[in-house]
């Protein structure tokens, strides 16, 4: 039976809450501020803390830290997009609005609980304690996967095969397989095959003798053969000639180099790591790639997940990139306003950590204020979620949280992306709902939701649109 702790200063609020969790099978304890829950209770003996935000004393953000590594669910009043954002930049797990139904606060519970309990089966269960890469940011379930891969296969022999989009950071993969070698005390050699002329690639990875082409005046070694001792990373290798990856099998296969024009080889002891963002087996079948030298380096594979794919680490990265630009160019640490937080956790960033890296460095030049960056300075495509202002308590009204008619709350389990809900909500309402009241109902403009429909291959749907 799971443990949960409630701490809000409302007597009918907390009993009611308390009721509710008792009929779902939950053990409950209470307190009416952060300082009697502290001094009553032992927190990290919870399974969940659900907390108010605003509390008699310190605010209930306060618990975050105090409870380590327990999840806090932060309830608020003061529906707000900035309180929200803040709270969960702070470390809350979640936030829910006030006032909220049953239904949404036990679904919530489920999928806090549930996510909890996975991450701590599955620490359990890795092999290897996952421990964050030099120079790599991110804590998300799939680079923790990656971190502990890299752990695993760094201190081997192995040729490594890395994959991922543009942008993703492939070569920071490579330069750690290499720092955790037994081979980091020497320079690790990197090339990018598609920077490289076709013409010139084979002398430059391999070398040649003086007078074995036109304009060899002298003899060179390769950069395979300044490899020897250390790692050689090939990035973009699908890029690579035919002709060149032939003299690659060799290298691989026997152990040895022989430049152009030489008629002797020389041993080296090179450790390749490749990468590239094409489909490799693909290009293999469609004899573009060697197909005896793809199964050569595809010993060991580590695919890096694309920035849309990593969660919060959206966020971790950009404030990140905005601490080291700011000091780079001697301006005063800036903070992402709610908005600029939004739009960076909406856009799907196709160019990846490059793209976000260039969108914070072009915001931190343009940007005049000395306090935050905002999402207009971003220059992201992307219409933004409007939010009206609330003339009561002058803050911002958060999007509805919407649960679609005649079906159950959503599998706590089930972890639906942005655009994975988008295409269910549509579908499920379209034949009920006109094309602004869906619009509205999503958080978008109209002309948001229309390309949506164009990229995903919606229909527009005729009948409601004439409502």
């Amino acid at each position: 039976m799971s443990k949960i702790l409630i701490v809000e200063d409302e007597p009918i609020i907390r009993t009611a809450l308390r009721r509710l969790l008792e009929r779902n099978k939950y053990e409950v304890n209470e307190a009416p501020s952060v300082k009697e829950a502290t001094g009553k209770f032992t927190l990290t003996d919870f399974d969940l803390i659900i907390s108010d935000l605003r509390l008699p004393g310190a605010p209930g953000t306060d618990l975050i830290k105090l409870a380590e590594q327990v999840p806090v669910l932060i309830m608020t009043s003061y529906a707000s997009l900035r309180s929200a954002v803040d709270s969960m930049r702070m470390g809350a797990v979640d936030y829910i609005a006030k006032p909220f139904d049953h239904e949404e606060m036990v679904t919530a519970v489920k999928r806090v609980i549930g996510k909890a309990n996975a991450a701590n089966q599955h620490k359990h269960n890795s092999a290897t304690a996952s421990h964050a890469i030099a120079g790599m940011i991110g804590s998300s379930d799939v680079m923790q996967d990656l971190y502990n891969r890299i752990h695993k296969v760094a201190p081997t022999k192995a040729t490594v095969l890395v994959h991922g989009e543009t942008g993703t950071g492939k070569e920071l993969v490579a330069r750690a397989l290499h720092e955790e070698s037994p081979r980091r005390e020497k320079t690790m050699i990197s090339v990018n095959c598609a920077a490289i002329p076709e013409t010139l690639i084979e002398s430059e990875l391999f070398g040649h003798e003086k007078g074995a082409f036109t304009g060899a005046a002298s003899t060179r070694d390769g950069l395979v053969a300044a490899a020897d001792g250390s790692t050689l990373f090939l990035d973009e290798i699908g890029e690579l000639p035919l002709e060149a990856q032939a003299r690659l099998l060799r290298v691989l296969q026997e152990g040895e180099v022989r430049p152009i024009g030489s008629v002797e080889s020389r041993k080296v002891d090179v450790r390749l790591v490749a990468a590239t963002h094409r489909d490799l087996r693909k290009l293999a079948q469609e004899k573009q790639f060697r197909e005896d030298l793809y199964f050569r380096i595809n010993v060991v594979q580590l695919e890096l997940p694309p920035l849309r794919d990593r969660g919060k680490d959206i966020i971790s990265l950009a404030e990140s990139l905005l601490q080291r630009f700011c000091h780079e160019m001697g301006k005063p640490n800036l903070k992402l306003s709610p908005e600029a937080v939004q739009a960076i956790t909406t856009y799907t960033w196709p160019g990846n950590v490059r793209e976000l890296e260039n969108a914070i460095q072009r915001a931190v030049i343009l940007c005049e204020d000395t306090q935050e960056i905002s999402h207009e300075l971003l220059d992201i495509d992307l219409d933004l979620v409007r939010f009206e202002e609330d003339d009561e308590d002058d803050t911002h009204r958060s999007p509805e949280r919407i649960q679609p008619r005649g079906r159950a709350p959503q599998d706590p389990s089930e972890d639906l992306s942005l655009e994975d809900y988008f295409q269910r909500f549509v579908l499920e309402h379209q034949d009920t709902m006109s094309e602004t009241e869906l619009a509205r109902k999503l958080g978008v403009s109209r002309k948001c939701l229309w390309e949506r429909r164009q990229r995903f291959g919606i229909p527009r749907n005729k009948a409601a649109t004439a409502k």
